[in-house]
């Protein structure tokens, strides 16, 4: 395979592709974000930190805004206290927050629902969120000005069928009444100094069920975790989020309801999750949307215990982010970057505390997102992900393999290049392979750059 650089021709911007959610903290020692800072991650998405891993303390509604009964208006109605010191350290390393207005998943609502309720008041609830919002850009309440961006409202609201969703007990019509109460009130109070947005759909799998009828491939992969979602896009869960997502556009059209920012997941492969990002594209036109930027803020390829700290992971991870930098989507944030025992923490050993290989993709990508401008790139196929940046004599390439057998490379880099290795037993380990011939065996990533 013979993979051509332009580092003359520039296409765009290399965009935040490698943000994270549930950013690495332990307690409140917060030290682990320089991982962060070392990686040039861009964004930490708040959800889920402030629920059985946040001991009730973090970010979510009820933790801040702990009596819903109380007013609003008196600074006295709001405990920020550990928000602050997570919001702060974030900031101070560098990456700030997509900041989530909602509650943290309740896996167990099956047992009870605590806080997945919708609020009793959504004109009250929207208040709230304005004052949480004052408190960190506009110093209310003894707060900041951190000139946060992205507010986003709720959390996979579809998360589910009535009865069972571990996200929302309420109807789908309730939560799209909910967002239109608030992002009009929000955009009424800041106007473009923010962008709100929702609703972080659960997924679009269902899709491949009906190919023809969506516009994608009957298959677009073939790996273990494609054919695992295949199955799941055939529950009545799969088929309810793709339901709730054509209402939900129904809904702001006839409502006029503002939105800056359209969010949505995927625990996909990074084939499908190409094809559904063009699907998610075609829809926000055909509504009238298409100018609304897209967030694919969570996701993640390889969320098995078995896989975490592979070379299938890491791979995966560095293809995904290439991959999605080609598509119109605007931002990544992984999930997630916590320190714990989770199938889905896949960036740092739960034990040693110490970064998996997985980690080392979003400092690959980071390499590029500092020089900025992305070059261009021709040649790489069937499996083999290539994306190229550049910054006036600094130039640097990334390739991952995710195809089912090594490839043989040929380039036009230059020899003078160093190469960095990545892979289980490589974390970005410099290599003396010649960057202009060599081999990148299955699920290995490399780092070219001459600085």
């Amino acid at each position: 395979m013979n993979i051509q650089f332009d580092f003359n021709q520039k296409t765009g911007r290399i965009k935040p592709m490698h943000g994270v959610g549930q950013p690495p903290f332990l307690g409140v020692d917060y030290s682990y974000f320089s991982y962060l800072k070392e990686a040039a991650v861009p964004f930490a998405r708040l959800h889920d930190v402030g629920g059985a891993y946040g001991g009730g303390r973090f970010v979510d509604i009820p933790n801040i805004f702990r009596d819903f009964n109380a007013d609003e208006t008196d600074p006295a109605s709001y405990d920020f206290a550990f928000t602050d010191t997570l919001v702060s350290a974030l900031m101070e390393y560098g990456c700030p927050p997509i900041f989530r207005l909602g509650v943290t998943i309740e896996n167990q609502c099956y047992i009870r629902a605590y806080h997945i309720h919708p609020p009793k008041d959504f004109g009250k609830w929207a208040r709230i969120c304005e004052h949480i919002i004052r408190h960190y850009n506009e110093g209310w309440a003894n707060g900041f000005h951190f000139g946060i961006v992205y507010w986003e409202i709720w959390n996979e609201p579809d998360n589910g069928l009535p009865g069972e969703n571990q996200m929302w007990t309420g109807t789908d019509e309730e939560y799209f009444a909910l967002y239109d109460v608030t992002a009009k009130h929000l955009k009424k109070c800041f106007g473009s100094s923010i962008k709100v947005g929702g609703f972080a759909s659960s997924g679009f799998y269902s899709i491949f069920n009906e190919p023809l009828k969506f516009g994608v491939p009957e298959k677009a992969s073939s790996n273990e975790l494609s054919e695992e979602m295949r199955e799941y896009a055939k529950s009545p869960r799969a088929k309810h989020m793709l339901t709730f997502f054509f209402a939900f556009f129904d809904y702001m059209k006839q409502h006029g309801s503002p939105i800056d920012f359209f969010s949505w997941h995927s625990y996909d492969s990074v084939a499908e999750v190409e094809q559904i990002a063009d699907f998610v594209d075609r829809c926000l036109c055909d509504f009238g949307f298409g100018h609304v930027e897209t967030q694919l803020n969570e996701w993640n390829n390889a969320p098995k215990k078995e896989l975490r700290g592979t070379s299938f992971a890491s791979a995966n991870a560095a293809a995904m982010m290439c991959a999605m930098q080609n598509k119109k989507t605007d931002i990544l944030c992984y999930y997630d970057a916590r320190i714990g025992q989770s199938v889905y923490g896949g960036l740092f050993n739960p034990i040693t505390y110490e970064p998996f290989c997985t980690y080392y993709a979003f400092a690959a990508f980071g390499e590029l997102y500092r020089l900025g401008s992305q070059a261009g790139v021709s040649g790489a196929q069937q499996g083999v992900y290539a994306l190229a940046a550049a910054d006036g004599g600094k130039h640097a390439a990334l390739i991952a393999n995710i195809s089912e057998k090594d490839a043989v490379l040929s380039t036009n880099l230059s020899p003078a290049m160093k190469g960095f290795l990545l892979d289980q037993e490589h974390f970005l380990t410099e290599t003396d392979q010649n960057p202009a011939s060599f081999v990148l065996k299955q699920n290995q990533v490399i780092l070219l750059k001459n600085f």
